[in-house]
């Protein structure tokens, strides 16, 4: 390959990765993205009003219950919410967003709690956010490598940025590469689209220039030969990050890698502060699900 291919080739690879990155950013930043998000409301069988919501909410056998006043209303898939509603038994890393005002009231099931996370547009953190930095992209972080399927799924737990939570996931495999003469190895969850993958992780860069507790991998589905291309130039942050809001898990200890992966997203620089009004934290049960990716920690 010539210089100059070389270059144009690099440089089509840096404005993929950025196009990447943008559009994770205006996820993370939306008008109900997680840095939108007011609140951590674990629920209970006891009615509750919330500073950030309308309604009293409760968890009950019937699943999430929300009564409104003759003053309240939200909407929900085009229909108008007043009086009593159940949103019905709700399942784990599942969301509904129903809508009041220009406030999303996001209403879902983690680590086997029912919990309300309102997402407010004019949100301090979120008016605060000014990008995330990142290494530079680099081909080089872009590594080949092998998927090497389990027998059978193997139930993982793994803890939680939420203390006393956990959350249990199906690994079906593991993912190889190769860095410096040396095979690494990396128990995989699985994706959102059907066969992709994702795994958890942590380096030595960890707590040092990038976040301490988790950084994420997206890796496409292995082709036939269980090829795989791991980008850590897109090891991105999960939302624990920015704000404690949010209930992401840890990677399992067998990927927690003494190597320094010096490619992906850095430490958060703004918002620095985070959003303090969590409740007393309930401990219990993990669940199983999808690993989560971006918005549904």
């Amino acid at each position: 390959m010539t210089a100059q291919a070389e270059e144009t080739d690099r440089a089509a690879f840096a404005q993929d990765w950025e196009r990447w990155h943008a559009e994770k950013e205006k996820a993370l930043a939306g008008p109900h993205g997680f840095l939108a998000i007011t609140g951590l409301h674990w629920l209970d069988a006891t009615p509750t009003r919330f500073p950030d919501a309308p309604g009293a909410w409760s968890s009950t056998d019937e699943g999430v219950v929300v009564e409104l006043s003759d003053d309240e209303e939200l909407a929900l898939d085009g229909q108008v919410l007043h009086g009593r509603h159940s949103f019905g038994v709700i399942e784990e890393r599942v969301s509904l967003y129903p809508i009041a005002g220009d406030a999303a009231i996001e209403v879902a099931k983690r680590g086997g709690y029912d919990i309300l996370r309102p997402r407010h547009p004019e949100n301090g953190l979120r008016l605060a956010f000014t990008g995330t930095p990142a290494y530079a992209p680099d081909p080089r972080w872009a590594r080949a490598g092998r998927y090497v399927p389990f027998d059978e799924p193997r139930p993982t737990t793994v803890g939680a940025a939420v203390e006393g939570l956990q959350h249990v996931y199906d690994a079906p495999g593991q993912v190889e590469f190769d860095l410096d003469g040396t095979t690494h190895r990396l128990t995989a969850f699985n994706g959102h689209a059907p066969g992709s993958l994702l795994v958890l992780l942590t380096d030595a860069t960890s707590g040092v220039t990038t976040y301490a507790a988790n950084r994420a991998v997206s890796i496409d589905a292995p082709d036939a030969d269980g090829n795989v291309l791991v980008d850590f130039n897109r090891a991105s942050n999960l939302p624990c990050a920015y704000t404690d809001l949010a209930t992401c898990p840890l990677p399992p200890a067998e990927n927690r890698l003494t190597v320094a992966i010096e490619a992906g997203e850095k430490i958060p620089t703004a918002p620095v502060e985070k959003n303090r009004s969590v409740p007393a934290r309930a401990t219990g049960p993990g669940a199983t699900g999808t690993v989560p990716d971006g918005e549904t920690p």
